[in-house]
């Protein structure tokens, strides 16, 4: 095989290697591969309950801790959250679960008395912050013939869970 050959046979392989890298799928297919692909590939994580609608009001839950110790973490933390449904159009999975910080501020308890009786308050010398989690999902792409899909993965960013931490200051 001399170069001519060599460089004809690549040219001509390049294109069918590309074509299996992103293989189109009719509808139908297109969640069975999808469900496939997640759970081969790139796996997810369970999704917590969500505890509310996205739109409904988040308010700071400092009189709870007054009267009962909740048992999740998410209602144990100096930076409380819950979790909510999230919707992506044209993704796999196409719901999650994310976490949003009830609070601005951290809840934290004021003086020295007995802990039954000490005052809680919210304090806004620290801030509940969102900790991210990078998480894959297919999103639903249309080929090239304008009737297939295919899958592409892209990498979000994910709230899990909210924690306190001092206030950002500009130096």
């Amino acid at each position: 095989m001399d170069v001519k050959q060599i460089l004809i046979f690549g040219f001509l392989l390049v294109p069918v290697i590309t074509c299996m890298g992103s293989r189109c799928y009719d509808d139908h297919e297109l969640s069975v591969a999808a469900d496939r692909k997640l759970r081969t590939h790139y796996p997810q994580p369970p999704d917590p309950s969500p505890a509310a609608a996205p739109d409904s009001p988040a308010s700071c839950p400092v009189a709870l801790y007054q009267q009962q110790v909740p048992q999740h973490i998410s209602g144990r933390s100096l930076s409380p959250w819950r979790y909510v449904l999230v919707r992506l159009k044209d993704h796999y999975p196409s719901t999650y679960a994310e976490a949003q910080c009830l609070c601005s501020g951290c809840i934290f308890i004021q003086d020295n008395k007995g802990w039954e009786k000490r005052p809680l308050q919210e304090s806004n010398d620290y801030n509940s912050v969102p900790i991210k989690q990078s998480r894959v999902f297919l999103k639903r792409e249309l080929c090239s013939d304008g009737k297939k899909y295919q899958l592409k993965p892209v990498t979000l960013e994910v709230a899990v869970a909210c924690t306190c931490a001092r206030v950002k200051t500009s130096s």
